[in-house]
């Protein structure tokens, strides 16, 4: 693989910020920038949040809720601080099905079902598994998230026409809306390079609101798209009946959101752990997930999970501890109830900015560069992730992602298998086996023997092979008993301890060494039954 990794594109985003230590080496100056930080992401999370819940087809207080209750309890007890999770759109096309065929209690209970899940998968500590998300995989990913977020930002350039369909902006106020979101774009690139006293992001929300509101220009507004005008969340059971027949209908949705919700959580907490520095966490953030939603499930809120965009708006403004997340939070809380009215009159060019330099930011443009360079496979697998990702689902991608790359992986392993055939001194012809020996290289391993045409002994040597699985155990016991029928002695060499005890009828033809190697073997066989049950 080249210098291009995940790292080196982690070390691009943090070189774009300026580092902040850790909560106990806090100073005043330093607090003044998690808290900018927070003020930052919340503006971002307005109308992201009412957006999602549009798509979902539910109030946008129900999205605006769920951002701040999961976004204050993930920044409390989540696995990666720095992060920001909140209502959305990987979850919210999900939720449209079951809030048109079954109302919007049914989501609040679907909801809380989604989060005693996420507890439990952290419980068993499942979030480990995130580290089989191969490198391409990941590029993939962030490619096509940034590709996502650039297109959810076009639709800030329409309008909804008399017949209700959407259509393009008019010259002028596409000009002007493309004029503001290019101003935005300015300041936040060149605020850096003047001071880092204030977040570039927030300075380019501020410059552009006060220019766009001081000389009354006539843009699109976030008022425009809703009021986010609201009372505090309050304790609400889900109104719906409690037997099996509700259990039928949320429990599919449940464990589909998450899954998707944990998978693009734990991509995130890998993400925003590259750019940090910081490693571990992803059960610890499985539960902060669970108990955010199942907690939002019962105060109205949609749920959500952690957001790529958002968490890159954070990091970049200097964001890199809970204070900011949690701050973030209660901001957006603060929106709701008291300051609804002064968000609701920024425009949502400078917005659309913002998440434009996002977008630049989470691309990893370096992938281009050495899609010619990396194998075949990689490149296939990166393209692959970034087309599905923007076709489809983020978790869906990710999926076909590591599939396509443990198949690629188990082929090419597979076609490793070969043998180095020599006559011993006594006439003994030896088989010494070269690669891994699992379900894909059966064949090819089966392939390189004769045993009608083999002479009266044969020694087969793996001491430079490994048996993998319960298929490699039964190819050997297969070929022991083609030799046998053969009347033909054949001896197996260098096997570890636990293929001596697997092993049955090719176990008594085993000769010990004191150079066999020494690991376990996935299954479990039982000797008088001849039965492979689960690994251990």
């Amino acid at each position: 693989m080249t210098k291009s990794t995940l790292a080196d594109y982690a070390a691009r985003i943090k070189a774009s910020s300026w580092e902040t230590p850790c909560l106990d080496e806090m100073s005043p100056r330093l607090l003044k920038t998690e808290l900018l930080s927070g003020l930052t992401v919340a503006l971002a999370l307005v109308p992201e949040a009412v957006a999602f819940a549009f798509v979902a087809g539910v109030h946008p207080l129900v999205a605006l809720y769920a951002a701040f209750i999961v976004g204050l309890i993930t920044a409390v007890i989540g696995g990666r601080p720095g992060m920001i999770s909140g209502a959305t759109g990987a979850l919210a096309v999900v939720m449209v099905a079951l809030v048109a065929q079954h109302g919007v209690e049914y989501l609040f209970a679907t909801v809380v079902l989604m989060g005693i899940l996420q507890v439990l998968a952290g419980a068993l500590r499942l979030g480990k598994f995130i580290r089989l998300v191969p490198h391409p995989v990941m590029l993939g990913f962030v490619n096509g998230l940034a590709i996502v977020i650039f297109m959810a930002q076009l639709t800030q350039f329409q309008t909804t026409g008399a017949d209700g369909t959407k259509e393009w902006m008019s010259a002028a106020p596409m000009a002007m809306m493309l004029g503001l979101v290019g101003l935005t774009m300015g300041i936040i690139w060149a605020m850096p390079k003047l001071t880092t006293v204030i977040p570039a992001p927030l300075a380019g929300i501020g410059i552009v609101a006060a220019l766009v509101i001081g000389f009354g220009i006539d843009v699109p507004r976030v008022g425009d798209l809703a009021s986010i005008q609201g009372g505090l969340p309050s304790f609400h059971i889900p109104t719906v009946p409690f037997n099996l027949e509700t259990m039928k209908i949320i429990l599919p949705f449940a464990v589909i959101l998450a899954a998707i919700g944990l998978i693009e959580s734990l991509l995130t907490l890998n993400l925003v752990g590259e750019i940090t520095g910081k490693r571990g966490g992803g059960s610890q953030e499985c539960i902060a997930q669970g108990v955010a939603n199942t907690v939002t499930g019962f105060f109205s809120g949609m749920g959500g999970c952690a957001m790529i965009g958002q968490s890159m708006i954070n990091v970049k403004s200097g964001g890199s501890t809970r204070i900011s997340g949690i701050s973030a939070a209660l901001f957006l809380l603060a929106f709701i109830l008291v300051a609804s009215s002064a968000i609701e009159q920024i425009p949502l060019a400078a917005l659309v900015g913002v998440m434009m330099m996002v977008v630049i930011g989470t691309f990893a443009w370096q992938s281009l560069l050495i899609l010619r360079r990396i194998p075949l496979t990689d490149a296939a697998v990166m393209l692959l992730v970034t087309v599905v990702t923007v076709m489809s689902d983020l978790a869906i991608a990710v999926v076909v992602g590591v599939i396509v790359s443990a198949l690629a992986y188990a082929w090419s392993n597979a076609t490793r298998i070969h043998t180095n055939i020599h006559i011993a001194d006594n006439g003994a012809k030896v088989y010494q086996i070269e690669g891994p020996l699992f379900f894909g290289s059966v064949e090819g391993f089966a392939e390189n023997f004769d045993p009608a045409s083999d002479p009266d002994q044969v020694i087969i040597d793996f001491k430079n092979s490994r048996v993998v699985d319960q298929s490699a155990l039964q190819a050997i016991e297969t070929l022991a008993s083609k030799y046998e029928a053969q009347g033909k002695a054949l001896q197996l060499r260098h096997l570890s301890r636990d293929c001596h005890k697997l092993l049955n009828r090719a176990g008594q033809l085993m000769i010990d060494s004191d150079d066999d190697p020494n690991y376990g073997l996935a299954v479990d066989y039982s000797i008088k039954t001849g039965i492979f049950s689960g690994g251990h």
